[in-house]
């Protein structure tokens, strides 16, 4: 059983950056594929990004030149760099394990219970 924890939620302005982490214990985060995704008050669960086993990475296109993940094999880490954040960003934000590589919720096992991001204009 993975257990996964987000941190580094925050209020911040438009145009600025927050670096969200997520701690995993139980498992290797190297064995799964990592998805970042997110989810704003009334609407559905959206996939933001994903690094694989290999380390290469996956972007949702409103998040792609902005955000970038990273795992860090050593602290069994992944983290969500997000840069020139929009207002429209504001969510609650998760990271999740899969065995493959999936850009739909359904597909992640495991998940960490969410960081709130709020960015205002």
């Amino acid at each position: 059983q993975v257990h996964l924890v987000e941190s580094g939620g925050d209020l911040v302005q438009a145009g600025g950056s927050l670096r969200l982490s997520c701690a995993a214990s139980g498992g290797t985060l190297s064995s799964y594929v990592m998805g970042w995704f997110r989810q704003a008050p009334g609407k559905k669960r959206e996939f933001v990004g994903a690094i694989r086993r290999i380390g290469s990475t996956i972007y949702a296109d409103s998040v792609k030149g902005r955000f970038t993940i990273s795992r860090d094999n050593a602290q069994n880490t992944v983290s969500l760099q997000m840069n020139s954040l929009k207002p429209e960003d504001t969510a609650v934000y998760y990271c999740a394990a899969a065995e493959l590589e999936f850009t739909t919720p359904s597909g992640y096992r495991y998940w960490g219970l969410g960081t709130q991001v709020t960015v205002s204009s």
